[in-house]
């Protein structure tokens, strides 16, 4: 699993504890993105986060922009808040016009289910690692 990232970005801590689920369920670690992480190499990419203010937050946002296609081959999203949907979509958009394959799958975790998710985040785990490894 060495080729596979978990990356997220959390505020409030909700996107947090899904990428701890998920990183539990591949034996792997979740880190909080950082500036100089996007250069990184990875077969799949694993990115959450979620808008605050129904805006997509400015680190999450400059993380997407500063990924390049050489360096990740796909990228599954998960996100935690009541406007996660646009996020979703904004992301897409980016990853997309960049020419880095999203899988179309997302994990959407609603913020007040987040202690009750772990199952939800271990199947999308198993679910996009299936998809990836076939590709």
């Amino acid at each position: 699993m060495e080729d596979i990232r978990i990356r997220y970005y959390s505020k409030t801590g909700n996107t947090k504890e899904v990428a701890l689920y998920i990183a539990e369920r591949l034996k792997l670690e979740a880190l909080e993105i950082k500036e100089d992480d996007y250069d990184s190499p990875c077969g799949l990419l694993f990115l959450g986060g979620a808008p605050y203010a129904n805006i997509m937050s400015s680190k999450l946002r400059e993380y997407a922009n500063n990924l390049k296609k050489e360096n990740v081959k796909a990228v599954a999203l998960f996100t935690t808040s009541n406007w996660s949907r646009r996020t979703v979509r904004a992301l897409k958009k980016i990853f997309k016009e960049k020419g880095i394959l999203v899988i179309d799958e997302f994990l959407y975790v609603h913020m007040l289910a987040i202690k009750s998710s772990k199952d939800k985040a271990f199947n999308f785990a198993d679910q996009i690692v299936e998809k990836y490894n076939k590709m």
